[in-house]
């Protein structure tokens, strides 16, 4: 009997104790084991109004995830956007498991490994001596090489920046220059980027490595992309943009309904598992307050991993619960292939990019393509963007 009580009581201090378990304030250092090796991120745990919230550090970034679940020895991180999570257990205050990413039809696992109270990200083996501070031409990939301007920042060895493409950029890249060796890193809940290289002289990045693709770079202060509005256009014998696609609640909306007549309108071209978008739509959503009264309506067409309708409604609710999205987002039942996307959008020449943005004037004529999207981790490049496109926007405004 007692030999019973005394075990009774071991079970219930253990349940207690995993009961009260909790994740370790402060800054953790996490590491995803990728194929190409080891990419590592930083995240700071709060407690925050009775519960935990993690903010994911990618330079000026802070990326809040709220949804965290603890059972036992189990934690299960939802992230908020992209149809991803963390299925982790405790080993000690540390953590290991899989982020699991969850693409249309399959599933991948990533091994997931996370520490407390570790505040680097990269470790430095040696100081520095020379800064890569500014802008570079950069070639990414082989067979297919994808020219890019880079912009990077540094305080010590530590570097922020990022990637300029012709479809969007690469966010928030952050890490250090240890000697003469880079290495950046990024993840944000969809996508986990690492950037190595190796500088050569002041004026040289050479055998550098996106994942497993090779890239290199070369200084040039006056490096610049073509005209993100000079890329994708309409075929010659259209002028306007024609589709018919549901809402979320399985209504359909097309650009001859009463709320588009005589307004300016805004066609975003997009995916929840796009960052870029991501960015544009924190974008929109805000431009849409500003100029909504003053005669613009916007409106998202929604390429997802799958074609269920049920699926993707899921995950357009994640993103328009988040950013408390005030416009309608369209279904199109498409998949982000953007051979499929082009198809499925006759009027549209050369299309390549999520996010598209498509710029239509009271007259429901298209007056500008924007392709990709340079968002705020491009800095004076993210500026200039909402400059251009507001004055866009101010000039149609004022057409009769």
């Amino acid at each position: 009997m007692k030999i019973r009580i005394v075990l009774l009581a071991l079970l219930l201090i253990s349940a207690s104790t995993f009961a009260q378990q909790k994740l370790t304030k402060g800054i953790w250092r996490g590491t995803l084991q990728i194929p190409s090796g080891e990419l590592p991120f930083n995240f700071e745990v709060k407690d925050t109004a009775g519960h935990q919230q993690i903010a994911i550090i990618n330079g000026s970034e802070r990326f809040r995830v709220n949804n965290i679940k603890i059972k036992d020895d189990s934690v299960l991180i939802q992230m908020p956007l992209f149809d991803s999570e963390f299925k982790l257990k405790f080993e000690g205050a540390s953590l290991k498991g899989n982020w699991v990413r969850h693409l249309g039809e399959r599933d991948v696992l990533i091994p997931f490994a996370a520490e407390p109270g570790v505040a680097y990200r990269f470790k430095e083996s040696e100081p520095t001596k020379y800064s890569i501070a500014g802008t570079w031409s950069a070639i990414i990939g082989v067979d297919q090489p994808d020219t890019t301007v880079a912009i990077f920042k540094q305080t010590g060895s530590k570097v922020t920046g990022t990637f300029l493409t012709t479809t969007g950029d690469y966010r928030y890249l952050e890490g250090s220059l240890s000697g003469n060796k880079l290495s950046l890193s990024c993840f944000d809940g969809g996508h986990a980027f690492l950037f190595t290289a190796t500088l050569k002289d002041e004026y040289t990045l050479v055998d550098g490595l996106f994942g497993k693709t090779p890239w290199h770079a070369v200084r040039n202060e006056n490096a610049k992309l073509p005209d993100a509005y000079s890329l994708t256009f309409l075929k010659p014998s259209y002028k306007k943009l024609e589709f018919s696609f549901p809402d979320l609640d399985g209504n359909k909306v097309s650009l001859s309904d009463a709320r588009f007549k005589n307004k300016v309108v805004i066609v975003e071209i997009m995916g929840s598992w796009c960052p870029n978008c991501m960015d544009q739509t924190a974008y929109l959503v805000n431009y849409y307050k500003k100029y909504h009264n003053k005669g613009v309506e916007v409106v998202d067409l929604a390429y997802e991993r799958t074609t269920d309708f049920n699926k993707s409604k899921a995950s357009l609710l994640r993103e328009k619960n988040h950013f408390n999205i005030p416009y309608p987002i369209l279904i199109t039942g498409h998949t982000s292939n953007k051979k499929e996307t082009g198809e499925s959008l006759p009027a549209l020449a050369n299309f390549f990019s999520f996010p598209t943005t498509l710029i239509i004037d009271k007259k429901g004529d298209v007056r500008k393509i924007y392709t990709g999207f340079s968002g705020p981790g491009t800095g004076e490049y993210y500026t200039e963007f909402i400059s251009q496109f507001e004055k866009i926007t101010q000039d149609l405004l004022a057409e009769k």
